[in-house]
């Protein structure tokens, strides 16, 4: 039978998320939803048992926040550094969890003093996050499992480290996610449907289009995996980014696979689209593509007035669909599986 357990700062019962997780059996195979009045959490947390829901009681999901402030060159008392993996805020690290109306933050700061701080570290299949906020500026949203080898010796440190690649199927509705560099990065399958997607500007001093901001993903699908990232109806929008000055993406590892279909970009979006992180290999192993991409403004889109195309200078390795081939990344076919998964919310 499911199960409901409450937690709030102010009257009888749990006061802290983590409590109330703690108290749900290790061996748990019923829906158990933990609502969580308005307020603000300040908790390094771990999910891992399934079939729980985070869910946020306030009028917006920026009125309960679950917020830590670890990040990458931060110092563990042996003197080591935390490093990417262990900075996060929330872990689930398991599956068929879902968040709801809540905001997931890593308050550590900019990314050129902090490094990489992860707010979500999402490592499991059959994860929702609808109406979610996720806030950070580099490495905001790990969608794991982890690349198989890591590029440097410790660079996977954390909890993860050396569990099984699992592929895992996410699926974020109506979210807001924000940050700098890679801000959306890893291995899992991951839809994302109506949700905005916000680039910061990591160096305010030079706002030149010159000075490139960030990349908005940094897929890392594993070789053979058919989808990996795709942005359904999506925003890519920015308050400070200079013109031309963020990619959509690049690849964390050869065969990442990142897909638009009718999103709407900012000016602050590179006419090349995606960068190639200066990898040869990945120009030939690579999959990016949009269908039906707009402009977030059109009258800002000179182009747009001639009945010309604003995404004309794509780079040589990024291609378009055709409405038949776009088919074939709708949220059906891509959260499907071998269970047959369709969320819905």
């Amino acid at each position: 039978m499911a199960q409901t357990i409450h937690v709030s700062k102010v009257s009888d019962g749990f006061s802290t998320v983590s409590a109330a997780l703690d108290s749900i059996p290790a061996d748990n195979a019923t829906p158990i939803t933990i609502e969580i009045a308005p307020g603000i959490y300040r908790e390094k947390l771990t999910v891992s048992k399934p079939y729980v829901t985070l869910s946020g009681l306030g009028g917006s999901s920026s009125d309960t926040v679950l917020t830590y402030d670890d990040y990458a060159n931060a110092r563990m008392e042996n003197g080591e550094k935390y490093g990417t993996f262990r900075s996060y805020s929330l872990l689930i690290d398991t599956h068929d969890v879902t968040l709801q109306n809540l905001t997931v933050e890593n308050a550590s700061g900019d990314s050129k003093t902090h490094g990489q701080a992860i707010a979500l570290y999402a490592d499991g299949d059959r994860l929702v996050f609808s109406n979610c906020r996720l806030l950070g500026h580099q490495d905001t949203l790990f969608t794991g499992p982890l690349p198989p080898v890591e590029i440097k010796p410790g660079g996977f440190a954390g909890p993860k480290q050396f569990a099984p690649r699992i592929n895992g199927r996410h699926y974020y509705k109506d979210c807001y996610i924000c940050g700098d560099i890679d801000f959306i990065f890893g291995s899992a399958t991951a839809y994302f449907e109506n949700c905005t997607i916000e680039s910061l500007c990591r160096t305010l001093e030079d706002s030149s289009a010159e000075n490139i901001q960030g990349y908005a993903t940094a897929a890392s699908t594993p070789e053979g995996q058919e989808y990996g990232y795709v942005f359904s109806h999506c925003r890519f929008t920015t308050d400070c980014c200079p013109d031309e000055s963020v990619y959509l993406g690049r690849p964390w590892r050869d065969y990442a696979r990142t897909v638009l279909l009718s999103c709407e970009l900012g000016s602050h979006i590179h006419p090349a689209g995606f960068h190639d992180w200066n990898k040869e290999k990945a120009r030939d192993t690579v999959f990016y593509a949009e269908y039906n991409s707009l402009p977030l403004d059109t009258a800002d889109c000179p182009s747009c007035e001639k009945g010309l195309s604003p995404f004309g200078c794509r780079a040589s390795f990024c291609c378009t669909l055709d409405a038949l081939q776009a088919e074939h990344f709708s949220k059906e076919k891509v959260l499907c599986g071998s269970d047959g998964w369709f969320p819905v919310l």
